[in-house]
């Protein structure tokens, strides 16, 4: 009876046996379930969600207080590319305005150098922060006021931007001639040279501000005003026909076209050659012929320029503002220039030389004299017809 039980016992383990086997090995071949896979998807759900969250972060930075270095720390934040704050023209709503040149600057105008014929303006007549295009204006009064040109100046600490911390090549302490100051706030934009060429004015920067905006009113710029010299100010404004009649007032002097459109130069600071760029890629690019320029760029005021070129024999005026991106604003200008090719007259003369000068601007009602063949300049600051106009 015992050895009944022990083989019932034995017979029933070994049916046991295998069907154990047997789910271990269904077990063993069945794939393992990836909980990894819902990670892609996590990830990039925080990855979108954080791309649109700014992210802060503690800066150092070293400045010159009365001579002495001092170290301060200062929290900023990097805003993603689709938070990038508005412009003072996106604001105004002059993003809205169309135009048949699909121009992805909110501001265009076009003029005639030679007969201030209106070719082309859209919100032509809105003051908007101009930026560095500021320095245009800076030097023309540098240049009317007969300044020695040699004369050594010296960056300080006053010179420095303590507002927006922009970049600048020039330490202080830098010393270079007023030429070579001018020279490199025209062609390369820099801040600090043209902050040091404000101050070296008889009675300093607020007496040169004053210089600023009193030839502004001179030259009928009356949507215009300065408040520094280098444009790094959202105050400095002015209106796309008032920079046109300020490119026509820059243009009369060799020396502003000079600087403004030498692609590369080498100047000396502190006895050290040192070597500055244009900020304009036209400049380099084939089949440009540029006789006057200024870029410019704030967040406020986005990408601007304002130009002097010759078209298929047709000198004119230039002005783009408030571009989003540099390259946009160089795709608008090359735009502007084929629609100008196809709407060229025959016969037009370049000759817009001649030593002569702008009196009252010649955009508001003014006359241009001496130099400005071969017409007589148009009152257009009301009348004519432009080829295209649109917007305010």
């Amino acid at each position: 009876m015992v050895k009944f039980t022990l083989g019932a016992i034995l017979a029933l383990l070994c049916v046991s046996l295998p069907a154990s086997a047997a789910h271990a090995g269904e077990s063993a071949r069945k794939p393992a379930v990836k909980k990894s896979k819902a990670t892609p998807r996590r990830q990039s759900m925080v990855l979108q969600a954080g791309a649109s969250v700014p992210r802060e972060r503690t800066v150092r930075r070293v400045m010159v207080v009365n001579g002495k270095r001092k170290v301060v720390y200062q929290k900023v934040t990097n805003v993603g590319e689709g938070l990038a704050r508005p412009t003072m023209g996106d604001l105004a709503g002059l993003h809205l305005t169309r135009d048949p040149l699909d121009l992805k600057s909110n501001v265009a105008f076009v003029l005639d150098q030679a007969n201030s014929e209106i070719l082309f303006e859209k919100n032509a007549g809105v003051a908007l922060p101009i930026a560095s295009i500021t320095k245009m204006m800076t030097g023309l009064v540098v240049v009317e006021a007969n300044q020695d040109m040699n004369e050594i100046l010296t960056v300080t600490d006053e010179d420095v931007d303590h507002a927006k911390f922009s970049s600048s090549r020039l330490r202080v302490g830098a010393q270079l001639t007023r030429a070579n100051m001018l020279h490199i706030a025209l062609m390369s934009s820099e801040n600090r040279a043209a902050s040091a060429l404000g101050r070296h004015y008889p009675g300093g920067l607020p007496a040169f501000v004053d210089a600023m905006n009193a030839k502004a009113q001179a030259l009928g710029m009356t949507d215009t005003h300065y408040v520094d010299s280098s444009g790094l100010s959202k105050m400095n404004v002015a209106s796309a026909r008032d920079l046109a009649k300020l490119a026509m007032a820059a243009y009369q002097h060799p020396v502003l076209r000079e600087y403004s459109t030498d692609a590369k130069a080498v100047v000396e600071a502190n006895g050290r050659p040192m070597q500055f760029g244009t900020t304009n890629r036209l400049i380099a690019t084939p089949g440009w012929e540029i006789g006057l320029q200024k870029t410019g760029f704030i967040n406020e005021a986005g990408r601007c320029m304002l130009m002097q070129a010759v078209i298929q024999g047709r000198a004119v005026i230039m002005v783009l503002l408030d571009a989003k991106g540099s390259a946009a604003r160089a795709a608008d200008a090359g735009r502007m220039r084929k629609w100008l090719e196809a709407l060229k007259p025959a016969g037009l003369s370049t000759d817009v030389l001649g030593g002569g000068t702008v009196s009252g601007g010649n955009l508001g009602g003014g006359t241009v004299s001496g130099g400005m063949s071969p017409a007589v300049a148009a009152d257009v600051s009301g009348g004519g017809n432009p080829a295209y106009s649109a917007g305010m």
